[in-house]
């Protein structure tokens, strides 16, 4: 294959993406729309990996998994029926879903429903707890499980009700492209996003027939909860991405998890096939008391965003987060998201950032770019604690490792005869 095919395999599969249609649904029990967690399942975030290689917050958060199901009694009971083998494991991405940080989803958790309504894919998310001790960092406290239980019985209802009498659901791509102009980059800070959903949700719940202090509870949630939209957005990321991917041809990255033992990726002509390297560990600021040494390496779901294009490929777009992650100041982010485009097929014309001139997100990371330039994405992220149940300890920035997209590009030229 000639490179100007790869060239048109690529524009191909970049058309997608800016022409992706996301639209939030619904919220509904996870295993309603993943089949897989009828059983005694439970998602993972990144790449394939067994319990025993996993690390202490993920490891944790399968513990919190196992109560919030009510399959073990107590921590002991969850941990022996972890280490025995009674559990499968399923990374999310396998089964068209996303997880951030730990990314453990079980059956009985409410998802966001996505649909991609321009090529008919569906994704889906579970929802952002909010702060303090959460599952997603490895908390299993009654704390963490009562907040999950009323997610499931109050929240995740409400929601759904209130997305159905929308008739249409939420057009994604109007919401985003709003918060973008007011400070987000969709991965660190999700602060207008959150309250544009609010301003959109909240007429239909308002006009909900329930019990009023259950609406009161859910408003104060949604307001509290500067991170909301984070999981919105990663499912819609997955929506559109998975959505591309379908071309199965080009070298656009089209996912990016890691899950604390290898960082993953895929790429559009390789399909399904994952491309792995050991993973680094964030660097960045953290919160009083803790310091790099209590690190946890990285993990999550949640670098779907940058595959689409935000995040840290678009820090510019929120200065007000730079120093948060540890990545300096206003000339540091446009030094980042300048230095991101060297590495992009494009710049996304639906997405324009007024701090960039009015210029649009990044569009298609390339993987060739990606090993020609040795410039590696650069991902926000929440940094978790190394030990399971302490959450969350700071926050910063990481890079994948340059191997992933050697290796994949080594495997894509096999396929091709080129080698």
């Amino acid at each position: 294959m000639k490179m100007k095919t790869i060239d048109d395999a690529n524009k191909a599969v970049i058309d997608k993406i800016v022409g992706a249609a996301p639209f939030l649904v619904d919220v509904v029990p996870a295993h309603t729309v993943i089949p897989e967690l009828e059983e005694k399942a439970l998602l993972h975030a990144g790449p394939p990996i067994a319990y025993q290689d996993m690390t202490g917050p993920m490891q944790g958060s399968c513990v919190g998994a196992v109560l919030f199901e009510g399959w073990a009694e107590d921590e002991a009971e969850a941990r022996s029926m972890l280490e025995g083998g009674k559990i499968t494991f399923i990374p999310c991405h396998h089964v068209k879903a996303v997880g951030p940080m730990g990314g453990i989803t079980s059956g009985h958790m409410p998802v966001f429903v996505v649909q991609n309504r321009s090529e008919g894919n569906e994704a889906y998310c579970i929802m952002n707890e909010g702060i303090g001790k959460v599952l997603r960092f490895g908390a299993y406290s009654e704390e963490v499980i009562n907040r999950l239980t009323w997610m499931k019985d109050v929240l995740g209802p409400t929601l759904s009700r209130a997305l159905q009498s929308t008739k249409d659901g939420l057009n994604l791509n109007v919401m985003i492209a709003k918060a973008i102009t007011m400070g987000d980059e969709f991965h660190q800070r999700n602060i207008a996003a959150s309250l544009v959903f609010l301003k959109e949700i909240s007429p239909y719940i308002a006009s909900l027939d329930m019990d009023k202090q259950d609406m009161q509870s859910v408003i104060k949630f949604l307001a509290d909860t500067d991170q909301f939209f984070l999981n919105i957005m990663m499912a819609a990321s997955k929506a559109v991405m998975d959505g591309a991917r379908m071309m199965e041809a080009g070298t656009v990255v089209t996912a990016m998890c890691r899950n604390g033992k290898d960082f993953g990726i895929r790429i559009s002509g390789m399909g399904d096939q994952w491309f792995s390297a050991p993973v680094n560990t964030p660097q960045g600021l953290f919160f009083t008391g803790y310091s790099q040494e209590d690190a946890n390496p990285d993990i999550g779901d949640s670098a779907i965003t940058e595959t689409f294009g935000v995040g840290g490929m678009a820090m510019i777009a929120a200065p007000g987060v730079t120093r948060f992650v540890g990545a300096g100041g206003f000339q540091d982010a446009l030094a980042t998201s300048n230095e991101m485009v060297e590495i992009s097929i494009d710049q996304n014309p639906n997405f324009t950032v007024p701090t960039w001139d009015f210029r649009g997100i990044c569009l298609g990371i390339d993987a060739r770019k990606v090993v020609e330039t040795g410039i590696t994405p650069v991902i926000n992220t929440g940094i978790a604690h190394k030990e399971p149940g302490v959450g969350q300890i700071g926050a910063g920035t990481v890079r994948p490792p340059v191997e992933c997209f050697e290796k994949a590009l080594e495997a894509y030229a096999a396929k091709l005869g080129l080698v």
